[in-house]
């Protein structure tokens, strides 16, 4: 009744409940009280999109409220980057950011775009998409190691294929100083294509290709970039167990709000994410479009984001990247 009748007299003498103390951990009790809507910057259908929906009904039921998935395309993501950065920081226009537009635009473009630590507020990881380093099964090479030999024995002999700034980086740190010439495709498939076909000699590829080719014996899976094996091909070693400490870029996914987020609402939202990625429905689709989901605090997830953002801009100098 105190705290009613503190209310009633503020907002009789022209006030605000953002007058009153505590108002802003009292919001957050009641948040949310309606429909929440979650960017994402790729189509309909596509890998991303996909994930986001699955996570996007597991929060629905965290949360009480419905969450509607947004579609923003274009600029490789920054349309929908900036959508939520302009927003109302009130916790109900959340972005579901990755390395596309969260590191790789701000870090590649001549102009970036955005302060990507300025321009959002970030609440929690969703996870990291799987990611293999794939060669023909007709390539004399059954280990990295050996890949790396038949590279260094013949420079420039051998290519490899990208189709994102996140698989063509991850070479770069695997190869070194060691001469490979890589073709950069639309998509994933069609660089699969041309590996299977013999074109290509090696590539970074997803969770949702390799897999079913892996197991037909027509291409060979030698290291993951996930930070433990993947259920998918359980065979398959990461980059740590090989001694490869370099491999530091992995493609990764997480939830960001725009700049200014109260930080009770943010810790609510990122506690209902890592509640989310833990529940067995949400996990058990997940795996099965080759995604390891998991959440983190908002300041693990800050950690994480900016050791990315900081391991991919030094690829980018050392090797002279160029945005295209």
């Amino acid at each position: 009744m105190r705290r009613r009748n503190l209310t009633l007299a503020a907002l009789a003498a022209g006030g605000s409940l953002a007058m009153l103390p505590g108002a802003a951990a009292w919001g957050a009790e009641t948040y949310p009280d309606k429909p929440l809507r979650l960017i994402v910057g790729f189509a309909p259908g596509g890998g991303a999109d996909a994930l986001t929906r699955i996570i996007a009904e597991g929060l629905s039921k965290q949360l009480g409220q419905q969450v509607i998935v947004e579609n923003r395309l274009g600029a490789d993501g920054v349309l929908a980057a900036q959508a939520t950065s302009s927003a109302k920081p009130d916790g109900y226009t959340l972005l579901m950011g990755t390395n596309t537009a969260m590191v790789a635009a701000p870090t590649l473009r001549p102009t970036p775009p955005y302060d990507p630590f300025k321009a959002f507020t970030p609440i929690s990881s969703a996870g990291q998409f799987s990611m293999f380093l794939v060669v023909p099964s007709s390539l004399p090479a059954k280990s990295v190691n050996e890949l790396l030999a038949l590279v260094a024995a013949k420079p420039g002999a051998y290519n490899s294929a990208s189709s994102n700034s996140a698989s063509e980086l991850a070479m770069l740190q695997l190869l070194g100083e060691r001469k490979v010439v890589n073709a950069r495709y639309k998509g994933d498939m069609q660089a699969m294509t041309d590996l299977l076909g013999g074109q290509i000699h090696m590539m970074f590829t997803t969770g949702t290709l390799a897999p079913g080719f892996v197991k037909e014996g027509r291409i060979r899976a030698l290291v993951t970039l996930l930070p433990q094996r993947s259920a998918l091909l359980p065979d398959v070693p990461t980059g740590s167990e090989l001694g490869l400490g370099k491999l530091t870029i992995t493609p990764w996914a997480g939830f960001f709000g725009p700049p200014g987020l109260p930080p009770a609402i943010t810790a609510k939202l990122s506690q209902e994410l890592q509640n989310t990625l833990k529940r067995p429905d949400v996990h058990a689709q997940l795996v099965q479009q080759g995604f390891e989901g998991y959440g983190m605090s908002p300041a693990k997830f800050t950690e994480f984001f900016r050791a990315q953002y900081d391991a991919f801009g030094a690829t980018v100098r050392q090797h002279n990247v160029k945005f295209e």
